[in-house]
């Protein structure tokens, strides 16, 4: 089967033998037996060796001089690069067609003769690409999320798990979360309820306790938090938008934050400033987050000291490019992300856009000492969050500011749109809500739209997440408009 025929499947359909997929499809009732035996070793032994070599790799090389990071992308750009040209036909096509040779790579700047690639690249040549039989059981078959748009599908190497959890371990330690300490995650993970009715799993090999995501009412919410103070030091590990969530419950229902939540762990999503404020008010404490994605490229991670993201130079070679195609080195100045992947060796992804953007800042940061290219304001350049004026004009979901009590009431919302200048704002409300609620919604939002986008609100029972428990905060079905995000 052809590599664009299988972009035709809606679910991946193929995993490896790992430790991980193993672990991930043993029944509950299993998990919490084998438990009281895992949890006599430290997490790290449990995670394996690759992990803890790849960890302790981590944990040095963030604190590298920028000449030895240079020295070590080189030499990883040419090895994966060779691999590519050895044992794929498309980029052996791709290095002649410009002439050049992986060997002949004197130093970085000598990739850019090769062309960019993209989802479409990869959607029209995957069976072309793949540097190991595909078959082999140590190959994964994958898709980005796709919340709204069409998922990429690719393979990738089972050991990617353990060297991107080595990263992100290293990464959340900048805000205080260290191997081993409880998690309380509200993720895509689809959760059963327990016998009690609450939707709650624990997986006791890294002390994981998973709530649904799905299912964040008022009164689910109010059980997951008590369930929460019993659970010991730990941090939140979430989406943006279910941060967001949460903290509007506390906000509305007047419950004490438990104590024991020492920080919030929010990825897999862009996030106004606006609103990360609100949830670092509501919560009292950090909202830590990280760039990142499926395609294991790039791999960007907040500063101790501030929200700028540091880009880890060992994880793989990136660039940032104006429209141009022109490296981006001013700061201040904005760019498409383009990465060159060190992690997968099935189907290496040599050069690939993105599609996310992002604000250079410089290449050392003076609060922490790291010498690594930052970046803030990173998004996709068409985020979920876009409605289509009268005009054609875009305004983004960060221009609607909601972190005030224009929702109050209000459990979850979503603009519908498939007309510019026209929407609907699906509202499931919560208890209480009322025609005066409604009203205040319009006066909040129709200044702010300026007579651009007229709307209408209607009320739902419940609003669809995307297949990862995302939030869609604009469910759009004007086609220009139609994007792939991307998720770690």
């Amino acid at each position: 089967m052809g590599g664009r025929a299988r972009q035709r499947g809606q679910t991946p359909v193929k995993r490896s033998i790992s430790r991980k997929n193993l672990w991930d499809a043993t029944p509950q009732a299993l998990k919490a037996v084998l438990g009281r035996v895992l949890s006599a070793f430290p997490p790290a032994v449990l995670l394996g060796s690759r992990f803890r070599r790849h960890f302790r790799f981590v944990e040095e090389a963030q604190w590298w001089p920028a000449d030895r990071s240079l020295d070590y992308q080189l030499k990883a750009v040419r090895e994966i690069c060779n691999l590519a040209y050895a044992q794929t036909p498309y980029y052996r096509r791709m290095f002649d067609a410009v002439g050049l040779h992986p060997n002949d790579l004197k130093s970085l700047d000598d990739l850019r003769a090769l062309p960019t690639m993209d989802k479409h690249t990869v959607r029209e040549h995957l069976d072309e690409m793949c540097a190991r039989p595909v078959t082999d059981l140590s190959v994964d078959y994958i898709s980005t999320g796709g919340s709204s748009g069409v998922p990429l599908y690719f393979y990738i190497g089972r050991e990617r798990s353990s060297i991107e959890y080595a990263y992100l371990i290293s990464s959340w330690a900048r805000a205080g979360y260290r191997l081993g300490m409880p998690l309380a995650v509200l993720r895509g993970r689809v959760v059963q309820p327990d016998p009690n009715g609450l939707y709650h799993e624990y997986d006791p090999l890294l002390k994981h306790h998973y709530y649904s995501n799905f299912h964040m009412t008022d009164e689910n919410m109010a059980r997951y938090v008590e369930h929460m103070r019993c659970i010991g030091t730990c941090y939140l590990h979430m989406y943006p938008s279910s941060a967001f969530t949460l903290a509007r419950f506390f906000r509305r229902s007047g419950l004490e934050v438990p104590s024991n939540i020492k920080g919030i762990l929010a990825g897999s999503e862009t996030e106004a400033a606006n609103r990360r404020r609100y949830v670092e008010e509501a919560l009292g404490v950090r909202h830590y987050s990280w760039y990142g994605h499926s395609e294991k490229l790039v791999l960007a991670a907040e500063c101790e000291h501030s929200a700028d993201y540091h880009v880890w130079p060992t994880y793989g070679y990136f660039e940032l490019l104006d429209e141009e195609g022109r490296p981006v080195a001013e700061p201040g100045k904005r760019g498409e992300i383009v990465g060159t992947g060190f992690i997968n060796k099935v189907a290496p992804f040599i050069r690939y856009r993105t599609g996310d953007y992002a604000t250079y800042v410089g290449d050392h940061c003076e609060a922490c000492g790291r010498q690594h290219p930052i970046l803030r304001d990173v998004e996709g350049r068409l985020p979920s969050g876009a409605l289509v004026a009268k005009d054609g004009s875009l305004i983004a979901m960060t221009a609607i500011n909601v972190h005030d009590d224009t929702f109050t009431n209000v459990r979850q919302f979503q603009f519908y749109q498939d007309t510019p200048g026209e929407a609907v704002l699906r509202i499931v409300p919560a208890t209480g809500f009322g025609d005066a609620d409604a009203e205040r919604i319009k006066r909040s939002l129709r200044p702010k739209l300026d007579g651009r986008i007229s709307f209408v609100i209607q009320r739902v029972d419940a609003l669809p997440l995307s297949p990862r428990g995302k939030a869609i905060y604009v469910d759009q079905k004007i086609p220009t408009l139609m994007t792939t995000d991307k998720e770690p």
